[in-house]
Parts: C-alpha cells; structure tokens; sequence
C-alpha cells in the first residue's frame, strides 16, 4: 500500500471509529436507510445468521472453511477486529482492500452523518455492500451486539442459529439468561430455519420456544441432532467422534478446546439446514477441518497463548482448555479486562491455573471502559496469586516473558490484538 493509499485508509478509520463514542445504538431503521442508498446490497446473495455469547466466531470460522471446500467464494462479517479493521471483512479468505474503506468513507460520509448512523451501522452497511460489489456466492454474518435490534438483522437469511447463551453485554440485553436468550432469538425468522446449539436444558427450550413463536420452521436443536462420544483436546487442535443420522466419523478441528466439539455440531447443523448446496456430511467435513482457522482463539504461538476470553464463561472455557493441554508452567497471565465486564469472576477462575498476574492497560482499551488496576491487583492478592500491576502494556509482556514458561494473554478483544501487533503475529497469516 503507498503512502497515499494508507494515509486514506487511517483518515477513514479515524472518522469511523469517531462515531464509536456515541455508544451503542439500537433499532434498524439507520442501517435500513444506509442499505437503501446503497441499493440493498445485502438482498444480492444468500447469507447464514448467527447469534450467541461465545462460540460465533469459531463457528464462523468453520463454516466458512467447510464451504470453501465446495469451491464457494465465502464471504464472512465479524466483529470486533484484533489488529487490523479489515479483518472484519472476509471474502474468499482476504480482507476488504484498504481503497474500499476509504472510497465508502468518502462516498457515504454525508448520509452517514445525516442520520446519525453509528460506527456499527457504518461498517455493516459497507461489509455488505463490499459483499455484494465482491461477489460472493454466499455470506456468514455475526451479530454484533445481542440480535433482535442488532443491525446484522435486517437480513433475511437462508438460517438462523444462536450458539450459546451467557451473561455478557447485561447492560444493553439484560441481568438474566433469559432476558439475553429473548435478544439473541430476535434474529429468527418466519419461515426459515432456527438453530440452536445452547446445551442448557432450560435455556435451550427457550430459544426453541422463541423460535416457533418468531415462525421460523423447521426449528433444529444441535443436542438432539448429533451425538459427541468422545473428545479429545491437544495441543494441535480438537479430535471428536461424532454421530449424526446413522454416520459416525471422527474429525479433527485445528481450534483447541472441548467447546469446539459444540461449535462443529453447530456448524454441521446450521450448513445442513441452509440446504443441498451447503450441507456438508461428516465425511466431507473431516477431510475439510484442517482449512479452519480463527485469529485469538487458544491461539499458541511459541511461548504465549492468545484467547480473546472477555466474560466469565469465556475464562471457563480457557482454564479447561489450558488443563487440558496442560503447557509448560509456571504461567504468568497477562490481563486486561473492560470495567464492565464481570472481571473478578475472571480473575477467580483464571486463578485456577495462573502462577501469576500481570494486571495491565491494553493501549487501544477504551479509556471510558478502562478497569482500575489498584483494584484488580488487590483482588488478585486476596485470591491469593501473586500479582505485579504493570501500566506498560509492552513491559507488562516482557515482565511476564521473562519470569514464566508460558504467557496466557487474555481478557479482551483489545487485550490480544494489542499484544499480537507488538509481537508481531499477524491474525491474517496462516
């Protein structure tokens, strides 16, 4: 990229990301207004919806690498970035050229300030028209935030499926599991296939019940579809044997931890009920899998593990996922997590396998959002794990490099992808 070009790309991205300090909006009628303009790219190919706490980009990642193996041109729309913007924009595997976010920028700029789009809104109205311009055979979207009034949903999409349910975002979708079900379920569509992949009894039941009164049909629930017998996490990846309408395979994904068992039903399930073209048998996905790659996610990498973890449930899944490979110790995590999200519940569970914390700033952490480290590093020596609060978010890397075996950095979004740049590791290799 010239120098030209690249300053362009960062005057975009900073216009962009100005319109981040409004907070989040809801309802659909900017991103309605701003797809209208634009011709209504989104209607030009299919598209698959998903919804959930955890385990959307991982399933998003897998589909992807599924439908690629059938020589589709796959396009994928995810969300928040690690290092770089144009990861959130994916099609047949590279990310949206610096020149088109720049050119929408410039082009859209005056209706997106006339109706007061925000940021989210902005950028999903250029993922799909980006899309559309890039022809693509067919679109994986995620929801940004929860799913009823996210603006991802003025899709009409081929399926819709929500994979798990957690107490995230409780400020915006509410303080119970059923509350944030009820947001997630407002991506079903009348009409169209609903998937639900949440293995909880009662919050499963929910969605499905949700899903019948949005219309959609045939309502698909991953557990009673496919069987997991065995699951076996390495260091390369998960290895499954799964059962599905009288097939039995064992598949192997390249993402690590007993939860990818669930994301790949998931995925399963949710190509199979966008119908012939996309369904993928077990046969064909296990020799597909080793395509599937996703940036953050128990990403290991020499001596540190990246995992993008940033809630309760997350940090669970992390510290099973570390005893079950169980890397060379002492660990020294480096941590950094948004004030609000529910950090000492983190911080308890992480405890389980860390030798010690390193409490630091991510340099791209909102500052509106920044967590109190004098506070964070008493909880920790009340837990106690030896702690040291480091400000320096590269000292804080270096510190933890130098005293431990294996550096667990977690927390955020802004947690990895920060630590990814100074170190070097790009998301998009591979």
């Amino acid at each position: 990229m010239n120098a030209a070009a690249l300053a362009n790309y960062r005057d975009a991205l900073d216009y962009l990301f100005a319109r981040t300090t409004g907070g989040f909006k809801f309802g659909l009628e900017r991103t309605i207004a701003l797809l209208e303009d634009l011709g209504n790219p989104h209607r030009a190919y299919p598209s698959l919806h998903v919804a959930g706490t955890n385990g959307k980009g991982s399933s998003v990642a897998t589909m992807s690498a599924l439908l690629a193996a059938r020589s589709l041109r796959v396009a994928t729309y995810t969300s928040p970035h690690l290092v770089d913007f144009r990861e959130r924009m994916i099609v047949a595997g590279m990310p949206i050229p610096a020149g088109d976010v720049a050119d929408f920028v410039a082009k859209y700029t005056p209706h997106v300030e006339e109706i007061g789009a925000s940021f989210f809104e902005a950028t999903t109205a250029m993922a799909f028209d980006y899309f559309a311009r890039a022809r693509c055979d067919v679109a994986i979207i995620e929801t940004g935030l929860g799913g009823r009034l996210d603006s991802t949903n003025v899709l009409l999409p081929l399926v819709a499926g929500v994979t798990s349910i957690g107490l995230d975002h409780t400020e915006y979708l509410g303080d119970t599991l059923e509350q944030i079900a009820g947001e997630k379920a407002g991506i079903f569509k009348a009409e169209r296939p609903a998937v639900i992949g949440e293995r909880e009894p009662c919050i499963r039941d929910l969605l499905a019940d949700r899903a019948r009164a949005a219309g959609a049909t045939p309502v698909r629930v991953v557990d009673d579809e496919i069987t997991i017998d065995r699951v076996e996490v390495h260091d390369g990846g998960t290895t499954v044997d799964l059962c599905w309408r009288g097939d039995r395979a064992t598949l192997t994904t390249p993402l690590t931890g007993a939860h990818q068992a669930a994301n790949l039903a998931f995925s399963l399930v949710m190509l199979d009920a966008a119908g012939p073209p996309y369904a993928t048998t077990l046969t064909e996905a296990a020799a597909s899998l080793s395509r599937v790659q996703i940036p953050g996610r128990f990403q290991h990498t020499g001596q540190f593990i990246f995992d993008v973890a940033h809630n309760p449930g997350g940090a669970e899944v992390l510290v099973q996922t570390v005893t079950a490979v169980s890397p060379p110790t002492p660990i020294a995590v480096v941590l950094c997590v948004l004030r609000d999200k529910d950090w000492r519940a983190m911080m308890r569970i992480l405890s389980a396998v860390a030798t010690r914390f390193f409490v630091t700033m991510a340099p791209t952490a909102p500052a509106s959002r920044a967590w109190d480290l004098d506070e964070a590093a008493a909880y920790a020596q009340s837990l106690g794990i030896p702690v040291e609060r480091e400000p320096d978010f590269a000292a804080a890397l270096d510190r933890a490099r130098s005293e431990a075996r294996t550096v667990l950095v977690t927390g955020s979004f802004h947690t990895v992808g920060d630590a990814m740049s100074l170190l070097q590791v790009s998301p998009l290799s591979g």
